[in-house]
């Protein structure tokens, strides 16, 4: 990285000026019908098919901005030999067994001895068993190290937050290393200037917190907006408000807290039912958004070192709009049959990344949401006629890029589980 980044990204829409994208590898196939849903799929991916789809997702990323590959980035910081020992000393701490001595040596020494660009391969795809022990001998296990088959979900185990980088406390033990691997990073990439702020290092004798960046979306400067489910829990989120208390600010923070359902699956994240478009306009599920029932919206307030108020709020839009954000909904699966939202909500419907106001990317194949989409003013642009420069971006006030998606939805995730902005401009509000 031959130039210096800073990590800002003040709001959701902010034209983007840089993004790491992990393009899905052997990782992704290192899975059999046994261990998927271990590895939190409900089915396994055709690796071919997925890569040719998540190559439209970065190649037209690579016509907006700057990307950066979490292979290369860790790559990098893996040839001086004290990282590369730390790195490994920072996952034993995780998955002790690397350093068990065997006849053959231990796991961690093996590492150890790889090159960067090897050992990085290792750590993403997983290395696989030895068997030289009777206990590994009888394992029906395959790998000594997991592969990371989430991993091309970049979003989740490291968000960017202002001007530093909040590590993620995944809810699944079998993606701690992602955090680990993004943490590093962004430690020693000399390239980012940013500080990192893991919640993982909070107190937490009930071992409750967990955070992932599929629920951390930043509305404003002032304001986050954070989902509470299977993912991320409220004691995250207490954490993460003591954080801001510390931190003896003049300026006020909000955090607008969306509890979620825990099942089905594909509500996750707060990203799966709600994202930012633009200024005024967001994707919602309306079933849940608009109209959430049991599941509350709870707004809490900090200022001068204190908590100023907690209190429960009709919906998530409402109490944007009490401050200052009126945002009209976009429906997820369109506004005429909740057959048509379900559907498409399941198949990441709702899930856009905005490369700019107004200008987003999401999956083509949600027909009922592509066509609430271009009702509400987005022009559609298929990816393949933006990547071989058929159109001119910079003629659209507002468009949705829309990426093939016949197998990557089958992961659990759209556009923005699979991005992790690091630098946007400020919004003219």
């Amino acid at each position: 990285m031959s130039k210096i980044v800073e990590v800002n990204v003040q709001s959701e829409i902010g034209k983007l000026n840089g993004v790491i994208l992990h393009t899905p590898g052997e990782e992704v196939e290192n899975m059999t019908p046994e261990n998927a849903e271990r590895a939190l799929y409900s089915d396994i991916l055709n690796l071919s098919i997925a890569r040719k789809e998540y190559k439209q997702l970065s190649e037209v990323l690579g016509k907006i901005t700057t990307t950066y590959q979490v292979k290369d980035l860790l790559t990098n910081i893996l040839k001086d030999d004290a990282t590369k020992l730390e790195v490994l000393n920072r996952i034993e701490k995780i998955e002790p067994f690397i350093a068990e001595h065997t006849p053959k040596g231990s796991i961690k020494d093996q590492l150890l001895d790889e090159d960067a660009e090897d050992l990085a391969r290792l750590l993403i795809e997983g290395v696989e068993m030895k068997r030289d022990t009777l206990t590994k001998f009888l394992n029906k296990d395959w790998y000594d190290l997991r592969p990371l088959h989430n991993f091309f979900f970049t979003r989740d185990a490291s968000m960017s937050m202002y001007n530093e980088v909040l590590i993620g406390k995944m809810a699944n033990a079998v993606r701690d290393r992602e955090a680990i691997i993004m943490q590093s990073i962004f430690d020693f990439t000399p390239g980012f200037n940013t500080k990192t702020l893991n919640l993982a290092t909070t107190p937490d004798p009930l071992r409750k917190i967990t955070i992932e960046g599929g629920d951390v979306q930043i509305a404003r400067e002032d304001i986050l907006v954070i989902g509470n489910g299977v993912r991320t829990s409220t004691r995250a989120i207490d954490a993460l408000m003591y954080n801001f208390i510390n931190r003896n600010e003049d300026k006020v923070q909000h955090i607008l807290v969306q509890e979620l359902p825990h099942s089905p699956e594909s509500f996750i994240h707060l990203d799966m039912v709600f994202t930012f478009l633009d200024k005024d306009k967001c994707m919602v599920y309306e079933p849940l958004i608009m109209s959430p029932g049991n599941y509350q919206t709870v707004h809490i307030k900090i200022q001068h070192g204190k908590l100023v108020s907690i209190r429960r709020e009709k919906t998530l839009l409402h109490a944007l709009k009490k401050l200052g954000m009126d945002l009209e909904p976009v429906y997820c699966g369109g506004e005429d049959e909740t057959w048509n939202m379900e559907r498409e909500q399941w198949h990441s419907g709702a899930n856009f990344f905005c490369v700019a106001p107004g200008k987003v990317l999401g999956y083509a194949r949600n027909n009922y949401t592509v066509e609430a989409m271009n009702n509400a003013g987005f022009e559609i642009i298929r990816a393949n006629d933006v990547i071989s420069n058929k159109v001119d971006l910079n003629k659209y006030e507002k468009y949705m890029i829309t990426i093939e998606g016949s197998e990557l939805p089958r992961g659990g995730g759209g556009a923005r589980c699979m991005t992790m902005p690091i630098n946007r401009d400020a919004v003219e509000w």
